[in-house]
C-alpha cells in the first residue's frame, strides 16, 4: 500500500501571504495529528494531506484566522496555526490516521524478517488511535479497508495495466474527495479519482529502482512493459490525469485559497513529475 506523495505547490509562484497560509495549515495538520493520534499520526503528514485539508477549507464560507506559536520540534521557532484547527481539521487528519494503520498492516504483510516484525509491533501499539479515528468517520475507513483489498487482489495477480493496477487507489480518494462537500460531490468525485491516479502511478515510477531491488510487486516491472513503452505509456496517463483534475477543479465552487489551490494543481503536480521523470532518466 501507497501513502499520498509528490502533490506540492509550486512554491516559487505563491505570493507570500499565500505561502504563509500553506505552511499555517501544513503546522496546524501536524499539531492536529500529534494530538488526536499521538506522536506516530504525525509520519503520515506531508504536503499531500495539506492539500486535502486546503481543499475541504476552500469549500465551505468564513475565515479561518491564524496566530503564531512554538513550533512542537523546535521550541525555539514560532510557526503560524490555524486558530480553530483542531476543528476544522478533524476530517484531513483522521483519514491521514487511518491510512497510516493500513499502511503499518500492509507492510507487515509485505515485510520479512525484522521489519515484519517492527511492523506487527507499531500497528498493534497504534490500534487505539487507529480505532478513535474510525469510530469519528467510519466512511473514511470502510472506504480504506475496500481499496486494501482490491489493491491485494491485483497485486497477486501481478497486474501490469497501468489503468487497472491505480483504479482503487484513484476510487479511493474520489470518495473521500466526496466527501469534503455533500453539495459537490460529483466534481470533488472526479478530482479525487484523478488525483489519485496520478498519486499512485507518480509512486510506483519514483520506487521502480526499490521495487526492482527488494522484487516487490509494480506494474512498471514486467516483461510486457519495456522501458521505452512504459515510460511513453505513463507520461501519456499522468498528463491525462493533471488535464482532467484541472477541468473537474473548475467546476467547484471555491470561496478562497483559489490561487493555492490552483497552484498545486495547474504547476505543482507538473513540476512534480518532470522532477522525478529526470532523475530516472539519469
Amino acid at each position: 500500500m501507497r501513502l499520498f506523495g509528490y502533490v506540492v505547490a509550486d512554491k516559487s509562484e505563491l505570493r507570500l501571504k499565500e505561502f504563509e497560509m500553506y505552511k499555517a495549515v501544513y503546522c496546524s495538520l501536524c499539531k492536529t495529528l500529534g494530538r488526536q493520534y499521538g506522536i506516530l499520526a504525525r509520519f503520515s503528514l506531508s504536503y499531500d494531506f495539506t492539500f486535502l485539508s486546503l481543499l475541504q477549507l476552500a469549500l465551505h464560507d468564513g475565515c479561518n484566522p491564524t496566530e503564531r506559536r512554538h513550533c512542537v520540534y523546535n521550541p525555539f521557532k514560532k510557526c503560524n496555526f490555524l486558530k480553530d484547527g483542531d476543528d476544522v481539521l478533524s476530517f484531513p487528519a483522521a483519514v491521514a490516521a487511518t491510512l497510516l494503520y493500513h499502511k503499518f498492516l500492509d507492510n507487515a504483510a509485505d515485510e520479512k524478517g525484522f521489519k515484519r516484525l517492527f511492523y506487527k509491533i507499531i500497528s498493534k501499539f497504534y490500534k487505539k488511535y487507529y480505532k478513535k479515528a474510525a469510530l469519528l468517520y467510519p466512511d473514511v475507513d470502510g472506504v480504506a479497508e475496500a481499496y486494501i483489498k482490491e489493491q491485494s487482489a491485483l497485486e497477486k495477480e501481478g497486474c501490469t495495466d497501468l489503468d487497472r493496477a491505480a483504479d482503487p487507489t484513484a476510487k479511493m480518494l474520489g470518495r473521500i474527495f466526496e466527501m469534503l462537500c455533500e453539495d459537490q460531490q460529483r466534481p470533488l468525485y472526479r478530482l479525487g479519482y484523478c488525483i489519485g491516479k496520478w498519486v499512485y502511478l507518480t509512486d510506483v515510477m519514483a520506487d521502480i529502482e526499490d521495487d526492482c531491488r527488494e522484487n516487490k510487486y509494480n506494474p512498471l516491472l514486467s516483461e510486457g512493459n519495456t522501458k521505452k513503452f512504459a515510460g511513453e505509456r505513463l507520461s501519456g496517463i499522468l498528463n491525462f490525469c493533471e488535464t482532467e483534475a484541472a477541468a473537474a477543479f473548475e467546476l467547484l465552487t471555491i470561496y478562497k485559497y483559489k490561487n493555492i489551490l490552483g497552484n498545486i494543481i495547474y504547476l505543482g503536480l507538473d513540476l512534480s513529475r518532470k522532477q522525478i521523470l529526470k532523475e530516472k532518466q539519469k
